[in-house]
């Protein structure tokens, strides 16, 4: 059962959480770049939370692939095989060839597919019925523990199940094209997704809640492939430009070669 997978949830914070004074150019940093992303792309539309299974299904789906792709293949998913509001058993029981023809378009299909079927499988045997409702009654860190368990589950993804789901926690989802923005900025020192969300989630003002989280994430999203793309960045008109290291020295060279 779940009960016994899952620490209790008066138990201390993670010493990685605890979260040291700032100084006040530190307090801003995150402040800062959201006030700039904001003027430019203004206030992102409310998210609509899903339940937590459903975003742990997206979620679980949609690393490495492009948003229009993965909303598609949770449309598809709904159609085929959902019998109701938060009720996945059809999916959970449907063959991995029907899963893996349903999800074709997304990245990587033929591993997502029984990766996905066995995870919803072992929801059902751990908690005695396809739901993750239960976790809301659990700490935060706790929650993330355990999710981290099933196969394709890391940091990434469980941030955003607790962060973009019902449960609404503080948390921040670092995946390729948050973790390109934060280090061309050196808003924190370079490291991997994991290490850079602990660090950035020291910089998070106390009065930022689970949704201005999810908004700050989505305004970092859409700058990354609007204006902070991979190959090609287009540093003169970004908005950030003048606290970017990276953008200032790509116009420096750009000046070089073309006086």
């Amino acid at each position: 059962m779940a009960k016994d997978l899952i620490p209790n949830p008066e138990s201390p914070a993670d010493p990685e959480s605890v979260r040291g004074p700032l100084t006040p150019e530190q307090a801003d940093k995150l402040p800062h770049i959201h006030r700039l992303l904001l003027g430019y792309y203004g206030q992102p539309k409310p998210r609509e939370p899903w339940d937590p299974l459903t975003q742990f299904i997206y979620s679980l789906l949609s690393s490495r692939t492009k948003t229009p792709a993965s909303q598609q293949v949770m449309r598809d998913l709904e159609r085929i095989f959902r019998a109701g509001p938060g009720n996945w058993e059809p999916l959970r029981d449907a063959s991995v060839s029907d899963i893996e023809r349903a999800i074709a378009i997304v990245t990587f299909p033929e591993q997502k597919a029984p990766r996905l079927k066995q995870a919803l499988e072992q929801i059902t045997a751990r908690v005695g019925s396809l739901t993750l409702d239960f976790l809301a009654k659990y700490r935060t860190e706790k929650i993330r523990s355990w999710l981290e368990q099933f196969e394709g589950v890391g940091p990434q993804v469980s941030a955003a199940i607790v962060n973009f789901s019902t449960l609404r926690r503080r948390a921040l989802s670092i995946d390729a094209n948050h973790l390109r923005v934060i280090q061309r900025l050196c808003t924190v020192p370079r490291a991997d997704a994991a290490t850079t969300e602990t660090r950035l989630m020291r910089l998070v003002p106390e009065t930022w809640d689970a949704a201005m989280l999810d908004d700050h994430h989505t305004l970092i999203q859409l700058h990354a492939h609007t204006l902070c793309t991979f190959a090609d960045p287009k540093c003169a008109p970004c908005p950030l430009l003048k606290i970017c290291p990276t953008g200032q020295r790509n116009q420096a060279e750009l000046h070089l070669t073309n006086p």
